[in-house]
């Protein structure tokens, strides 16, 4: 055999991730940056040295004879995994096939950024395993170079790119280098996959492939440690890996172990648990606990990914896939650290959350760790979840010596000047008036507004109250077909476009549902979510108020559907964002799926109704894939298993989703408790679930009622300072009134409540900083009856 040195490069690319349904995620407790997955029983994307940059795609094994047999382990049935503990993600492997078993033990390094992998074959003598990694160094498909080569006289497999270098290195059971015969090639034309489908067995001895996207090889003894090293050059990835083979598998993973047993005892499961929630719940409760921990990032403490993964990862060529920021989705997790009374955990997510906010107080739609946004959208809830956290902290006496007023102020003042419109809803697809979002935004101005006092607190107040009474006027229809279908007067709607603030008819405009092949055409007013159940979360609504129990009807008649595991719901009518029908994965477009996490939704408004949780806590419990982990999605139609999907269990979407275990830690909690863990203490003593009475109509730009109410006054709010020349019946009565300064904008009272009915008021505004007149003439009826 003639040996080449270089491996002949790709002609075609197709640079995809790993499955994105994870059966275990791990990373030690110290001083090691370094965070695995587990996907199909194999090793799939590695983190260094940031919980945000994954450095290879998948790192897995082929069993083989050398006589035309061969087996890639991750195309066997899923294998079993268990846990030693079940708070501690150490997980032992044990693939099984009639011709052998293979059993792979895995942990980080606790003080080195290195895996460590020790297997085991047992079965057919004359087979042998061998490695198979594809690096993705830097998160690049394209840049990456690999070498078979020798360090201090060990065989080494490397690979570089940019500021990052790995090593594959192995040790036999005697503690001697064992990669028996190593070899390089490029993902799709010269990786050892491709040798053994085109050869039957390694034939192939490269010795350097790329650039490009590579892949490392080796013969292997049937029994030994694997260290995947990462660091800044590749050998300093090869000092570290040999290192850790040196120290050995056993003594690692005893510190490894010592590491989240010391986590733990700090944040125990509390001891009425055991008597309150069902084994499984509380076995899911205490790996929730540790994917939560997992999540968090060590250069900068506080920041969680949404998930260590990539959705439908083996058909998506993403750059950011799951393993970004997003300010919603770290508050909620937040939540459920403050309820594990992880409070220094969730003092970090506020810390970092400050750090992150933009100038003009709103955080990035998502970001990479360091705050280099990713998408560019606006959403108006994740500026208010940073609030909220601050206030919930400050409840449990835990904020210590945080300064959050500067924060809270930023927020505020964009709150105040942006709402009650988001650019973009909570599931990131349509701008308009929102209720979780509107909900949220709410409860961040009466949070908030107990920080700041003085006027800023009393004009955040007023906002709250006044988008509080308006909730049903913008977000509420009746008499539609869907509302005599389920025999109620209405409903609340998914999303209002934004000028329903301003005309009659909006909630009757076609909104666009993304994600589909083809747009339903489905105006506002024909869908539906569960966005409306964050109003009785959040003391805005009772439990019992009639809109509040009409929309549940409709809801659960929409969205909700029975699997084998429980009932589940979809995020609204007409959702995209799913497998296809055929259960090809998500591509853009898709059919949209249940969601564990709407499942705990649906189990907090249960518990506010005065109904038992628990069914919602089982039915999260069964939803979780073979590994306990909680998916983004559950498949929900006809089961169709040569693509592994059955209803009620995990779709192809994200697995582990950070907030959906955030939510079953604290729906856990609420149950126990008797009401949410994570309601705002300020927002529930102010509403308790009651509409506010308001004496006032407030105006603005962006915001112009036409009519007032008799005997109200009318506020107008405006964002610099301004001066209201006003007068009534036809410019009778001129005046000029200067704004005052509230703190989070200017403000005018004028004294109309003796206006009777018939009477009418004209105003325009003259910008006192610039000189410039607003040149419009606004004009506003008083009428008798409702506003």
């Amino acid at each position: 055999m003639v040996q080449v040195s270089k491996a002949p490069s790709a002609t075609w690319r197709n640079p995809v991730w790993s499955t994105a349904q994870k059966s275990c995620v791990g990373t030690a407790l110290g001083n090691g940056k370094l965070w695995f997955t587990i996907g199909k029983g194999i090793v799939t994307e590695v983190f260094y040295p940031r919980i945000d940059i994954p450095q290879i795609r998948d790192l897995g094994f082929i069993i083989a004879d050398g006589q035309g047999f061969w087996q890639e382990l991750k195309t066997l049935p899923e294998p079993h995994l268990e846990l030693d503990d079940p708070h501690i993600p150490l997980p032992v492997i044990r693939h099984h096939h009639e011709r052998f078993d293979f059993t792979l033990k895995i942990c980080t390094d606790p003080e080195r950024d290195v895996l460590l992998l020790d297997f085991r074959l047992a079965g057919d003598a004359a087979l042998r395993p061998y490695l198979l990694c594809s690096a993705r160094l830097g998160e690049d498909a394209e840049n990456n170079r690999g070498w078979v080569g020798d360090w201090e006289g060990r065989p080494v497999l490397w690979a570089e790119q940019g500021p990052f270098g790995l090593a594959l290195a192995c040790r036999n059971v005697d503690g001697y280098p064992a990669l028996e015969r190593c070899s390089v090639g490029e993902v799709g034309s010269s990786d050892l996959w491709q040798d053994f489908h085109q050869n039957g067995r390694m034939q192939w001895d490269y010795q350097e492939a790329g650039p490009g996207e590579v892949a490392l090889a080796s013969r292997l003894p049937r029994q030994g440690t694997l260290a995947l090293g990462l660091g800044t050059s590749k050998e300093a990835a090869a000092t570290n890996a040999w290192s850790s083979l040196a120290e050995g598998f056993q003594s690692c993973a005893t510190n490894y172990r010592t590491g989240w047993d010391a986590w733990h005892q700090r944040h125990p499961t509390p001891r009425h648990f055991a008597r309150k929630l069902p084994a499984a719940a509380n076995a899911l409760y205490v790996r929730s606990a540790t994917v939560l921990k997992v999540h968090e990032d060590r250069t900068f403490p506080g920041a969680l990914v949404a998930s260590l993964s990539i959705p439908w990862g083996e058909a998506s060529a993403s750059r950011g896939g799951y393993h970004l920021v997003w300010s919603r989705d770290l508050v909620e997790s937040a939540g459920a650290l403050v309820a594990l009374g992880a409070m220094t955990e969730a003092r970090q997510v506020l810390t970092y959350l400050i750090s992150t906010q933009q100038a003009d107080g709103h955080w990035l739609q998502n970001q990479w760790l360091g705050g280099k946004p990713f998408w560019q959208g606006v959403q108006l809830d994740e500026t208010g979840f940073p609030v909220l956290l601050a206030s919930l902290l400050r409840q449990y006496k835990a904020l210590n010596d945080v300064a959050v007023t500067d924060m809270i102020t930023r927020a505020l003042h964009f709150i105040v000047h942006e709402g009650p419109v988001t650019g973009q809803d909570r599931w990131e697809e349509d701008g308009g008036v929102n209720p979780f979002t509107l909900a949220v935004a709410i409860a961040a101005l009466v949070e908030g507004a107990d920080f700041l006092g003085g006027k800023a607190s009393d004009c955040a107040l007023m906002l709250a109250d006044y988008w509080n009474a308006r909730l049903e006027e913008w977000t509420f229809v009746q008499g539609t077909d869907l509302a005599e279908r389920f025999q109620v007067p209405g409903y609340y709607v998914r999303i209002t476009p934004a000028d329903v603030l301003v005309q009659d008819g909006a909630k009757n405009e076609w909104v666009l549902i993304k994600n589909r092949a083809h747009d339903p055409h489905l105006p506002a007013c024909e869908q539906v979510a569960n966005d409306f159940l964050q109003l009785v979360r959040y003391g805005l609504r009772r439990a019992d108020d009639p809109h509040i129990v009409a929309s549940v009807k409709v809801m659960d008649g929409v969205l909700k559907t029975d699997t084998p595991s429980g009932p589940v719901w979809h995020r609204y009518n007409g959702d995209g964002y799913g497998e296809h029908a055929d259960g090809s994965p998500f591509d853009g477009t898709g059919i949209g799926r249940g969601w564990p996490l709407l499942v705990g939704e649906r189990g907090h408004y249960a518990l506010a109704a005065g109904e038992d949780a628990l069914p919602y806590i089982n039915a999260m419990v069964a939803m979780t894939g073979k590994g306990g982990l909680l998916p983004e999605q559950v498949w929900d139609a006809a089961a169709i298993p040569e693509k592994g999907l059955f209803p009620g269990h995990p779709s192809g979407s994200a697995m582990p989703l950070v907030w959906a275990h955030g939510e079953f830690v604290k729906l856990c909690h609420s149950a126990v408790q008797g009401a949410p863990i994570d309601r705002p203490a300020n927002t529930w003593k102010r509403y308790q679930g009651k509409v506010p009475k308001i004496g006032y109509r407030l105006w603005r730009l962006r915001q112009r009622p036409r009519q007032l109410l008799a005997g109200q006054e009318l506020r107008v709010l405006l964002q610099a300072p301004f001066t209201l020349h006003w007068g009534i019946n036809g410019w009778q009565s001129v005046q000029d009134t200067d704004s005052e300064d509230w703190g989070l904008g200017h403000v005018v009272l004028l004294p109309v409540q003796k206006l009777s009915a018939g009477d009418s008021v004209q105003f325009t505004i003259h910008w006192r900083t610039s000189g410039d007149w607003q040149g419009e003439d606004f004009h506003i009826d008083i009428i008798g009856g409702a506003a």
